[in-house]
């Protein structure tokens, strides 16, 4: 291969590869706010997927002000949780899934409200709204 061939090629390749990084540094960035919805949404979709799985303790770490509260009053929330999903079993055949619908910054609570939707066994569906505040750089359900 010639000189002027491999010049040639090597300047479509430094060419190729600027246009990508150039493509690449244009991608749409979000706002403060943007990433605030998807970091919650990411949060409570943690959250709910621990729930689902029996993961309680998780699930009550996930909530805001949960590191100081008393054992006796962490033990009757997961009593609760485990009686949460026993009623949804009762109801509706259980929780078989969930998903994040949307989110929405509520800035006069200074939250945001995750919107999931709870996939039921019988096939019915429900939509429920999930207040998360941001802790310590985490958001967390209130």
């Amino acid at each position: 291969m010639s000189l002027s061939v491999r010049n040639k090629e090597m300047k479509k390749t430094i060419v190729s590869l600027l246009a990508l990084l150039l493509c690449a540094g244009c991608g749409e960035k979000l706002s403060p706010e943007e990433q605030a919805m998807n970091a919650a949404k990411e949060a409570a979709q943690a959250c709910y997927a621990d729930l689902l799985a029996g993961r309680y303790e998780q699930f009550l770490q996930g909530r805001a002000g949960m590191d100081s509260i008393p054992e006796g009053y962490r033990e009757q929330l997961v009593a609760a949780c485990k009686q949460f999903l026993s009623q949804q079993r009762d109801a509706h055949g259980g929780i078989t899934s969930f998903q994040v619908n949307n989110a929405r910054i509520d800035s006069t609570q200074q939250l945001i409200q995750v919107f999931l939707i709870l996939h039921f066994a019988d096939s019915t569906q429900e939509e429920i709204v999930v207040p998360m505040v941001e802790q310590n750089g985490q958001w967390k359900i209130k």
